[in-house]
């Protein structure tokens, strides 16, 4: 009873919004607003499996200047499962009964007693089957919550956004994105790179295009960059690559108070981490090659700033055109885990204009 208690008192004292127990009806469902913050899950299973479920759900996520983990968990056992916890907006359910199932069943679902919801169960006849399941699917297990969490933040993003900055991405970009309205625009500019061939070793220049915006509201800043390049090397789609067109292009614009300084990668201490996106709605409609950086960039020949960055890059095949988009944050001191993912949210409503006939 007392670490039910202690539970309880966890899904209240959480740091984001506030939390009510039993929340009002969403008018679009008709369910009841979902509880908790974001980024947490509440584990529904026997004490022995949430041993095994908690380290990987609370492990630390990459490329963060500071320890912080992908959710804040909390855990019930399955009798203590009642109407006031099921409105929680994450929930992984781990039922193992020999009398009810023959065979392990996965099963997902939404909005089950809240809006918004995600619900994650895992049905086993017995201990070893369970067991098998979670070493070979755990970390996809956390990824599909991560990608709810995402999912919902980019619904959000659809209700204001800024005009000007994604006609600019229409129109010069050929490509849309979701930029929140209070993201203002800065910058808007062509840079200019000489470069040698490979065939020749004649110089040639490439031209990058890029629109800035920033987020300065608050004590945590965030910024989000856009540029675009012709398609002129199959290595594009590599990390050395995209890293080195990263410190090219935004090297000159982002700088510090000290003359000379300017924005780089940093690879000792955290290096940076390339994957190719396969998730989404959209992506799987489209077939879109997605390439994800995460990492950390620093300020070189200046002041000691940095923070974390997380990078789609998409190629525009019709226009041999390849798409960056980025978003990074400076918050010295603070946590960063949950605005660098809603500000990550942005980058999964990057689409391509088709071709006019």
């Amino acid at each position: 009873m007392k670490k039910f208690i202690t539970n309880i008192l966890s899904l209240l004292l959480y740091t984001s919004t506030p939390l009510l127990l039993i929340g009002c009806a969403d008018t679009r469902t008709g369910k009841v607003s979902a509880t908790g913050a974001i980024y947490e899950c509440l584990v529904v299973s026997s004490e022995s499996v949430y041993d095994v479920v908690k380290p990987v759900m609370e492990a630390d996520m990459p490329c963060l200047p500071q320890m912080e983990s992908y959710f804040k968990v909390m855990h019930v056992v399955p009798s203590q499962f009642d109407s006031y916890l099921q409105p929680t907006r994450n929930i992984l359910i781990v039922d193992i009964d020999s009398t009810k199932y023959t065979t392990l069943k996965v099963k997902v679902g939404r909005d089950l007693w809240s809006h918004p919801q995600a619900v994650y169960r895992i049905q086993s006849p017995n201990r070893a089957d369970f067991d098998a399941y979670w070493e070979a699917n755990s970390e996809s297990v956390r990824e599909w919550f991560v990608n709810e969490e995402l999912q919902r933040q980019t619904r959000f993003y659809r209700a204001s956004t800024n005009k000007d900055a994604r006609h600019i991405l229409q129109r010069d970009f050929h490509c849309d994105l979701l930029i929140p309205e209070d993201y203002i625009l800065i910058m808007d500019t062509t840079l200019h790179s000489t470069l040698s061939t490979t065939l020749n070793s004649k110089l040639s220049t490439l031209n990058y295009r890029l629109i800035w915006c920033c987020n300065n509201k608050g004590p945590m800043r965030r910024d989000l960059v856009i540029y675009s390049y012709p398609y002129t090397d199959q290595r594009t789609f590599t990390l050395d690559y995209l890293c080195q067109k990263r410190d090219e292009v935004l090297g000159q614009v982002v700088t510090a108070s000290v003359e000379g300084s300017y924005m780089g990668t940093e690879y000792r201490i955290f290096p940076p981490q390339y994957k190719v996106l396969a998730t989404g709605d959209r992506r799987q409609e489209t077939g879109e090659y997605t390439a994800e950086l995460r990492g950390l960039w620093k300020i070189y020949g200046g002041e000691a700033m940095g923070g974390p960055f997380v990078s789609h890059t998409v190629l525009d095949e019709s226009r041999q055109q390849v798409i960056t988009a980025e978003v990074f944050l400076y918050a010295a001191g603070q946590k960063k885990r949950n605005a660098l993912r809603q500000a990550e949210a942005i980058l999964y409503t990057l689409t391509l204009q088709p071709e006019k006939e």
